[in-house]
C-alpha cells in the first residue's frame, strides 16, 4: 500500500521539486537555522503575501518592501525561544540538543518550497521515492506550522506519505517542572500540565497580555473568564466560528473546500425540501407532495378533476340537459305529425333513430363530470362517437336517397330499384354504424381508457382524468367520424338544385362546417393546454357537435310544423316538384 501511496505522490513532487527549488533559494539565512542532534522545521509568514490579481501561476517573493507580518514574527520568536530554553536545560532533555530550520511561507509557492525542503534528505536537496517508506528518514523530525488552514492543508497532503511528523517514541515518559508546573504527555504525545489562557493585547504602545482562564489535568477542569475576552467586531461582538454563515431555509449547504464549515447555500429545488437532519443534501418530496423552490417541507397536493359543484359545470350540464329535453320534445313532435309531408320528407321513422343517436351522444357527455370512475372513462367518448355515427349515416343515406329519387330514377332505373328493393338506405346505416362499432370494441379492448392520477404536468396538483386521448383507438373513431362527415357534406352538395321542401344543403353544410370547427377547436385548445378544464372544452367540442347536427337538420322542420302549417301540406310540396320538373326540362 506505501507502494502505491508513493507512486501517486512521486509525479506532484518531482513537478512540485522543479518548480519550487527553481524558484527559491535553497540556502536559507544563518538566523534561521540552528544545527542540533534533532531538527525541528518552522513554517511561519514573516512576510504577508501578494494580494494582488495574478492571471497565471507565479512565485511570490517574500521579502517585499512594507510586507513584514508581526504575526508570524511572534510564531518565530517563540519556537526559537522554546528551543533554546530545552536545549539550555539540564532535565528536559538531557545529551539531546534540538536545532531547527525556519522557513517564511508567505505565500503558496513559498510553502511548497519549504515542505518540500521539509522532506528532503540531510545533505543533498532532494526527496528519494522508495517502497518502504517507514524507513524514509528526512532531515526534519517534526514540522510546526503552517498557521493558516489552506497552507496547512496542503503540507499535510505532502508530509501525510512520508508519515511525517513521526512524534518522539519516548515523549510520553516526559516529566519535568517548568516554572513550577509539572510538563507530561500522555500515550498520544497530549500535553497534561496546567496551564494559563493569555489574551495578547497589542492595542497600546507596549504588548500586554491578560490571563482569561486555566487548564487543570489533576482534576482535568477548564474555567475560562469570558468577560475578559475582547473581541475585535464592533460591539465586542463574538465572531463567528465558521468561514460561512447559516443559510437561509430550504437551502442546502455545497461544501467548497476542504471543511464542512465552507460552503455555499443553494436552495432546493422544485419537488425537494431540506430536512434538519441533514442540510447538506435536499431530499425528494414523496408522490402524492410538492414543495416550491427552497422549501424546508412538502405539501399534499391538490386533487383535481371537473367537479359538478363548478359554476363551468353547471353551464355545460343546463346546456346539456337543454339539448336532451329538445331531443325529446322534437320526437314527441315528430312522433305526433308523423304522416305530415315535413316529416316523411325528413326521413320518416328514420329521423328518431337520428333523434336517438344524438341523445345517446348527449347523454355521454355526462360522464365528463366528477371524479372519473372506470365506467365513465370506458363509455363516455366511444358512446359519443358511436352515436354521432349513427346520426351521420343516416344524414348521409337520406340526402344520398334524395339524389337517387330525383336525378337517377330516370337515368337509371335498375340501379334504384336495386337499391330500393334491398333497402339500401337501411343496409348502409347498419354497416356504417357496424364499422364504428368494430372500431370502439377494438378502442376499448386493446387501448382500455381507465382512470389515472397524473403528477408530471403540474408539480402541485394531481390530474384525475381518463386514458382515452391518449390511444390511437381515440384518433380512429374521430378519423371515421370525420370521414362520415365529408361523405355527408358531398351528398348534401349534390342536392343543392333539389326542391325547396327537399334542399337542405345550406342547413346540412352550416351544421358540418360548425361540427369541423368545433373539435379543430378542441384538438387545437389540447395542443396547448392539458390542465384541469381540458374536459369542459371537450365536452363543449361535442355538445356543439350535436347542437349543430338537431340545430342543422330538425330546427327547419320543427319551425315549418309548429309556425308555418301551410309549407307543411301535400300541395306545397307538389306544387315544389312540379316547378322542379318544369325547370330541369328546360335546361
Amino acid at each position: 500500500m506505501l507502494l502505491c501511496t508513493a507512486c501517486l505522490v512521486g509525479l506532484q513532487l518531482l513537478i512540485s521539486c522543479c518548480w519550487a527549488f527553481a524558484c527559491h533559494s535553497t540556502e536559507p539565512s544563518p538566523d534561521f537555522t540552528l544545527p542540533g542532534d534533532y531538527l525541528l522545521a518552522g513554517l511561519f509568514p514573516l512576510h504577508s503575501g501578494c494580494l494582488q490579481v495574478r492571471h497565471r501561476p507565479e512565485v511570490t517573493l517574500c521579502d517585499r518592501t512594507g510586507s513584514f507580518n508581526e504575526h508570524g514574527y511572534h510564531l518565530f520568536q517563540a519556537m526559537r525561544l522554546g528551543v533554546e530554553e530545552i536545549n539550555n536545560s539540564t532535565t528536559l532533555l538531557p545529551n539531546v540538543t534540538l536545532g531547527y530550520q525556519l522557513y517564511d511561507v508567505c505565500s503558496d509557492s513559498a510553502n511548497v518550497y519549504a515542505t518540500l525542503s521539509v522532506l528532503s534528505l540531510p545533505g543533498p536537496h532532494h526527496i528519494e521515492l522508495q517502497g518502504d517508506l517507514l524507513r524514509y528518514s528526512p532531515k526534519v523530525l517534526a514540522v510546526i506550522g503552517p498557521d493558516t488552514t489552506n497552507r496547512a492543508a496542503t503540507t499535510a497532503a505532502l508530509l501525510s506519505p512520508f508519515l511525517m511528523p513521526l512524534l518522539l517514541e519516548q515523549i510520553h515518559k516526559v516529566n519535568f517542572l517548568l516554572h513550577k508546573d509539572t510538563v507530561m504527555f500522555n500515550d498520544n504525545g497530549d500535553p497534561l500540565s496546567s496551564y494559563n489562557i493569555i489574551a495578547w493585547d497589542w492595542s497600546g504602545p507596549k504588548w500586554t497580555f491578560t490571563v482569561l482562564g486555566s487548564s487543570t489535568w489533576s482534576p482535568v477542569q477548564l474555567d475560562i473568564n469570558e468577560t475578559k475576552i475582547q473581541w475585535h467586531g464592533k460591539d465586542n461582538q463574538v465572531p463567528k466560528s465558521v468561514c460561512s454563515s447559516d443559510c437561509l431555509e430550504g437551502h442546502q449547504r455545497v461544501v467548497t473546500g476542504f471543511h464542512p464549515c465552507c460552503f455555499e447555500c443553494v436552495p432546493c429545488g422544485a419537488g425537494t425540501f431540506l430536512n434538519k437532519s441533514d442540510l447538506y443534501r435536499c431530499q425528494p418530496c414523496g408522490k402524492e407532495e410538492w414543495a416550491p423552490e427552497g422549501s424546508q417541507t412538502c405539501f399534499p397536493r391538490t386533487v383535481v378533476f371537473l367537479a359538478c359543484q363548478e359554476h363551468t359545470s353547471w353551464v355545460l350540464l343546463a346546456a346539456n340537459t337543454l339539448l336532451l329535453l329538445l331531443l325529446l320534445g322534437t320526437a314527441g313532435l315528430f312522433a305526433w305529425h308523423l304522416d305530415t309531408p315535413v316529416v316523411r320528407s325528413a326521413g320518416g321513422r328514420l329521423c328518431f333513430l337520428m333523434l336517438g343517436s344524438l341523445a345517446a351522444g348527449s347523454g355521454s357527455l355526462y360522464g365528463f363530470f366528477g371524479e372519473p370512475t372506470r365506467p365513465a372513462c370506458l363509455l363516455r367518448q366511444a358512446l359519443f362517437a358511436l352515436g354521432f355515427t349513427i346520426f351521420l349515416s343516416c344524414l348521409t343515406v337520406r340526402s344520398f336517397q334524395l339524389i337517387i329519387i330525383f336525378k337517377f330514377s330516370a337515368k337509371a332505373p335498375t340501379f334504384y330499384r336495386v337499391w330500393v328493393q334491398n333497402h339500401g338506405a337501411g343496409l348502409f346505416v347498419m354497416i356504417s354504424s357496424a364499422a364504428q362499432l368494430l372500431i370502439c370494441l377494438t378502442w376499448l379492448v386493446v387501448w382500455t381508457p381507465l382512470p389515472t392520477r397524473e403528477y408530471q404536468r403540474f408539480p402541485h396538483l394531481v390530474m384525475l382524468e381518463c386514458t382515452e386521448a391518449n390511444s390511437l383507438g381515440f384518433i380512429l373513431a374521430f378519423l371515421y367520424n370525420g370521414l362520415l362527415s365529408i361523405s355527408a357534406f358531398a351528398c348534401s352538395y349534390l342536392g343543392k338544385d333539389l326542391p325547396e321542401n327537399y334542399n337542405e344543403a345550406k342547413c346540412v353544410t352550416f351544421s358540418l362546417l360548425f361540427n369541423f370547427m368545433s373539435w379543430i377547436a378542441f384538438f387545437t385548445t389540447a395542443s396547448v393546454y392539458d390542465g384541469k378544464y381540458l374536459p369542459a372544452v371537450n365536452m363543449l367540442a361535442g355538445l356543439s357537435s350535436l347542437s349543430s347536427g338537431f340545430g342543422g337538420y330538425f330546427l327547419p322542420k320543427c319551425y315549418v310544423i309548429l309556425c308555418r302549417p301551410d309549407l307543411n301540406s301535400t300541395e306545397h310540396f307538389q306544387a315544389s316538384i312540379q316547378d322542379y320538373t318544369r325547370h330541369r326540362g328546360s335546361t
